[in-house]
């Protein structure tokens, strides 16, 4: 993947435009998770050093034009988090998301931008509680959304799904009371 969604065309944030959100907006925070995962990839498929990745994206992607798209502002200190996040804490991410994969599979053969959605989803259900699971989980989910359009978001859904609840149950606890 070079940056580009599934149909051809720059990724970028949906929604992107020329207005600025404000820093604390949900788009702001979507497109912290994008270039997050972009940069995730980057790192996975170039193996650049985490803080070069970071200062490119800050300085040449978030908020900027590329090739005539408009990326959304980003919340730089939620990018710098999930991304320095994810691997300061990979050892303990990747088991958790092998233990949820399908019988026979290992994140090593899952396809690199899946692996960085499972990575930075993983990372910010265990690490930013701040943020509702469920949130966590739509939020990935609809990335998966913009690169894949096979089983892929499914497979997103199902492992934050899981992971959540094994991590987060009074996330779903307070849900399901507020339901009945």
């Amino acid at each position: 993947m070079t940056g580009q969604d599934k149909k051809g065309g720059p990724a970028s944030s949906r929604g992107a435009s020329k207005r600025n959100p404000s820093p604390r907006s949900g788009a702001a925070r979507s497109a912290a998770r994008l270039a997050a995962v972009q940069a995730l990839y980057q790192m996975d498929m170039t193996a650049i050093d985490l803080n070069r990745v970071i200062v490119e994206f800050e300085i040449h992607r978030l908020g900027q034009e590329v090739e005539g798209t408009q990326y959304c502002d980003a919340e730089l200190q939620f990018f710098r988090d999930i991304v320095e996040g994810v691997v300061r804490e990979q050892l303990r991410i990747d088991p958790l998301i092998d233990r949820h994969l399908a019988e026979g599979w290992r994140l090593n053969r899952v396809d690199s931008i899946l692996r960085a959605i499972l990575r930075a989803g993983t990372f910010e259900m265990l690490m930013r509680s701040d943020v509702p699971a469920r949130v966590v989980i739509s939020e990935y989910v609809d990335l998966a959304h913009a690169f894949f359009e096979g089983e892929e978001p499914k497979v997103v859904n199902g492992i934050l799904d899981k992971l959540g609840h094994e991590v987060r149950p009074q996330d779903f606890a307070r849900q399901s009371s507020n339901d009945g």
